[in-house]
């Protein structure tokens, strides 16, 4: 799902844009195929019973009940999650009901870690850890190919500085021959 073009810049274009790693959602798959073959037991040993209509109905009710709540809703939360490096800012937008941004203009970053354990490393996601000019470091977990997205946030970085001590560099460029 590409990020909507109207929240950029003119000149600002997209680097990197990733939603959380899908581990988050394997518990919810988990929990959606234990509810589901659960319920079908149940409903099962309750066929050919006086009261299997009202067994059905109590066991759909909390079925979809902990569906809704236990594999839709963090479905719906990692399908809204965005974490984007642009070429001029970092801008992480998250929620579906309350929505919460942040956006952080390249030029204030001063440092990009990175971290992931075992676990991590095999599934090729981590921890991004972001130090802004005036900020405690925040931290972005669940980044897919972390290191990647690490080193393409450090090169727009480093890009944007040099470009800017050009711009601010109040010496003279002298012509060759001069």
């Amino acid at each position: 799902m590409a990020y909507p073009d109207d929240l950029l810049g003119a000149d600002e274009h997209v680097v990197v844009h990733r939603h959380p790693h899908w581990k988050m959602l394997v518990v919810p798959v988990l929990v959606f195929l234990g509810v589901v073959g659960g319920g079908t037991y149940l409903a099962a040993l309750a066929m050919g019973t006086s009261w299997q209509v009202p067994v059905w109905i109590t066991l759909g009710v909390i079925g979809g009940s902990v569906i809704l709540g236990l594999t839709l809703a963090p479905l719906l939360r990692w399908n809204t999650t965005h974490f984007v490096v642009t070429s001029h800012r970092l801008m992480v937008r998250e929620g579906v009901f309350t929505r919460s941004g942040i956006d952080i203009p390249m030029s204030r970053i001063n440092s990009v870690r990175f971290r992931h354990g075992l676990v991590d490393r095999v599934l090729g996601s981590g921890t991004l850890i972001v130090e802004s000019a005036s900020d405690e470091p925040l931290e972005f977990d669940d980044i897919p190919g972390v290191e990647r997205v690490h080193a393409l946030l450090y090169r727009e970085v480093n890009e944007g500085s040099e470009e800017d001590r050009h711009r601010r560099d109040p010496r003279p460029r002298w012509e060759e021959g001069d």
